[in-house]
């Protein structure tokens, strides 16, 4: 061997020891670096596994947890957060668990959840989105982390949800409603499956509220979405090995891929639309691109002031998150709702009197279901109950104090949201009781004074930009189903909450319709 190939071979030896040295640090060192640092602060968890750190046991967890359907009971923290639930009560209420490499810190203590969600000096931003849920929402107001970014879109959000832009929606949640209920004319003491009804009510709603459209043109993006959702949650599971992952390709990759193109092609062609629509349609005429969340949106692509101006990719990303979030989180409130007045028929009776000495026989009207009390209670105690996110996700973008506590940088912050409103030191020893008189005087009598114990929307500045918009809608459907029918359980009904990024009726909500 000459001096040539000996230098040659060294610099090879050497170049494949860095890259040994720098994986093994990724994937070993440095988690264990981080365990000890928070065990020597009383931060215990269950111990890092290589590669994978917890997420094998966590998956093995869930799975047992749901192999099988549970009795109707509201207790549904164990079923859907197994591990959080166990280890809470073996670590403590703040601890450290595993995804892979990266450290999640699991707070439920409430002082330091308000620290972290009012985000004060930027210390606990969002966590960037990667894989899978940034292909199903991109860059959208539910994700982004850039703060500048996500002034501009929480403004046209703003204006399209709020105010007298939620007001003039109000008629098309009615109209979207009646015809749903024409379908059900027919039903009468027969079975009906509501959580399939509301999905298709609920997506027909956002269509045309915010997009000036109707579930028809937006139906292979609903379904392609929902598809991309499911790859979504099961990837939730994997760990992504650098080089490794890519070599070993299961398939769901290249599908999700192809669904996120198909997705954006569909959204372009809406976008595109409208954008010719402003050029010389009816959204010309009335001075835009119309006043509803697409029109406002394309409007500020179209922004002459560049500091104003938000990119195409801007403009799918939120169409997407939108078209996503505008009947999820609705859909599934409706379809607890009514499991829930089904199998308290107490709080139906009361909640159906309010409804006829409040609206009659008429169609509501936005004056009148702002006085529906009852329905509001009930609607409230279903999302403490049945929250339709798991968990609130930030992030330390750097080391931060967090109260007593000094957390790393790069470590995920992981509040779960059923932990929260499952929690008999925030509610009480009846937590798991469905009570709507417990918001009677608002959230902080609920919570003995604990407004951060309910968060089904968020918290903070982040807080869903479209709860008002849900919360109106369900209160619509839910007030005129009660001036039509009364409901009861079907027998075939299986109690099986699961997730697929929101807590949902695995098969269904079965109900028995009768004429009132």
């Amino acid at each position: 061997m000459d001096g040539a190939e000996g230098l040659a071979l060294l610099l090879s030896s050497s170049l494949c020891l860095c890259f040994i040295l720098k994986f093994l640090g990724k994937l070993w060192w440095t988690p264990m670096r981080i365990q000890r640092r928070l065990r020597g602060q009383e931060i215990q968890g269950p111990s890092y596994k290589f590669l994978h750190g917890n997420t094998k046991e966590i998956y093995r967890l869930r799975k047992d947890a749901t192999s099988k359907p549970m009795e109707i009971s509201h207790n549904i923290f164990p079923r859907i957060q197994p591990h959080i639930h166990a280890w809470i009560n073996t670590y403590g209420r703040n601890y450290l668990q595993w995804h892979g490499t990266q450290p999640q810190l699991v707070v439920t203590e409430m002082e330091m959840i308000r620290e972290i969600v009012s985000n004060k000096n930027g210390l606990f931003p969002k966590p960037k989105t990667r894989d899978y849920t940034r292909k199903l929402l991109g860059d959208g107001l539910v994700t982004v982390v850039d703060e500048k970014k996500w002034i501009k879109l929480r403004t046209v959000a703003n204006q399209a949800f709020h105010g007298e832009s939620l007001k003039l929606m109000f008629p098309v949640m009615v109209a979207s409603t009646k015809e749903m209920l024409r379908r059900w004319e027919g039903c009468k003491g027969k079975e009906i499956e509501v959580f399939d009804e509301f999905r298709l009510l609920t997506s027909e709603v956002i269509s045309r509220t915010a997009f000036g459209s109707s579930y028809l043109d937006g139906q292979n993006i609903f379904d392609m979405l929902i598809k991309l959702a499911a790859l979504a949650a099961r990837a939730s599971f994997k760990v992504k090995i650098p080089i490794i992952s890519q070599l070993l390709n299961d398939g769901d990759e290249t599908e999700a891929e192809k669904l996120e193109k198909g997705i954006r092609d569909l959204v372009i062609k809406v976008i595109r639309s409208r954008e010719q629509m402003g050029v010389g349609g009816e959204a010309a005429q009335a001075g835009g691109y119309g006043e509803d969340f697409l029109g406002r949106l394309v409007k500020s692509h179209h922004d002459p002031d560049k500091s104003k101006r938000i990119t195409l990719d801007d403009v799918v990303d939120e169409c997407k998150t939108f078209y996503m979030a505008g009947h999820e989180t609705t859909n599934n409130a409706l379809a607890w709702a009514m499991l829930l007045l089904a199998t308290h028929e107490d709080w139906q009776e009361r909640a159906r009197k309010e409804v006829i000495q409040t609206l009659g026989q008429d169609e509501p009207s936005s004056e009148g279901v702002t006085r529906l009390k009852t329905l509001t209670m009930i609607i409230k105690e279903t999302l403490r109950l049945y929250p339709p996110v798991v968990a609130l996700q930030r992030n330390t973008g750097r080391e931060v104090k967090l109260g007593d506590l000094v957390v790393p940088a790069n470590t995920n912050i992981y509040i779960s949201t059923l932990a929260l409103h499952h929690d008999p030191k925030i509610w009480g020893e009846d937590v798991l009781l469905f009570k709507p008189e417990r918001f009677a005087e608002g959230v902080s009598k609920a919570t003995n004074n604990n407004v951060t114990g309910f968060v089904p929307f968020g918290l903070g500045p982040r807080t869903c930009v479209g709860a008002n918009y849900a919360i109106t809608e369900v209160k619509i459907v839910l007030a005129m189903i009660l001036q039509r029918y009364k409901v009861t359980l079907s027998a075939s009904y299986v109690h099986s909450p699961h997730v697929v990024i929101t807590i949902k009726p695995q098969h269904g909500v079965q109900l028995i319709l009768q004429s009132v």
